[in-house]
């Protein structure tokens, strides 16, 4: 495989591997209106991408995670917007730091339209449309920084350690939903397998029935591995992976011509 084969091979990796390891729908559907945003509108535009994840939640959003539901259930009941994060988190008690953003952000480090310059603050910057906590916002730059890295072909070893407190682990610690606890664990299970599967399937024995850790296990294998390192009977479950497939191959097209 030609080095800009294997760049769009990684980059697709990240979409179609977070489908893979999603295995309750709310995630890939949110980054999939992600993605769909960046291609549409050729830039990072947060108002469509919150006007998208409004409009799925009148068709009926689900698995989007309690502090994200609230916000657009506020938005939707016609709060002003620079008012709602603020009072999310207020009434959730200041826990506002859920995986939620983590999830549905890897669209941002395929985006080649993006400078790695400015990648972070993006990634901050969606995260702070539903989670008032920064640490929500930080961790998913901390992923698509990983995620970014990897496509461009950074090797997995120097690349996590660009990432350096996720560096030598010795356990995936819990399988919580707090933002820093589910990468923590990714990392882990990604670190420590030599493929896709051995990574996913690790993944879903520690999480559980919890939708948390194997979501971005999927996007950060399928990146470091490839969509093509995927087994078709780990996609079996996703109901939306023609448009999934779309989106990938649409945004790794951007690293083509980039060239």
């Amino acid at each position: 495989m030609s080095k800009a084969s294997l760049v769009e091979d990684r980059c697709r990796g990240v979409l179609v591997g977070l489908a893979a390891g999603d295995r309750i729908g709310g995630p890939i559907r949110m980054a999939v209106r992600l993605a769909e945003s960046l291609i549409d509108c050729g830039r990072f535009d947060p108002s469509d991408i919150l006007n998208r994840y409004l409009s799925w939640r009148r068709e009926g959003a689900f698995d989007t995670g309690p502090v994200s539901e609230r916000v657009f259930s506020l938005l939707a009941a016609g709060i002003p917007i620079k008012n709602v994060t603020a009072q999310v988190h207020h009434e959730f008690n200041g826990m506002t730091a859920g995986c939620n953003p983590t999830h549905r952000s890897p669209p941002l480090s395929m985006f080649a339209g993006i400078a790695d310059n400015d990648l972070a603050d993006f990634a901050m910057t969606e995260a702070g449309l539903t989670h008032f906590d920064p640490m929500a916002g930080e961790t998913a730059a901390t992923n698509n920084q990983l995620c970014r890295s990897l496509i461009q072909g950074v090797g997995w070893d120097e690349a996590l350690r660009k990432r350096g407190r996720f560096v030598d682990q010795k356990e995936p610690g819990n399988n919580g939903g707090f933002a820093t606890d589910v990468i923590r664990a990714a990392i882990y299970f990604v670190n420590q397998s030599a493929c896709f599967d051995e990574a996913l399937n690790r993944s879903l024995a520690f999480a559980g029935p919890s939708n948390y850790c194997p979501v971005l296990v999927g996007a950060i294998a399928g990146c470091r591995w490839g969509a093509s390192a995927i087994p078709t009977s780990l996609l079996s479950h996703v109901d939306i992976l023609p448009r999934v497939k779309a989106a990938a191959e649409s945004l790794a097209a951007g690293w083509g011509a980039s060239e």
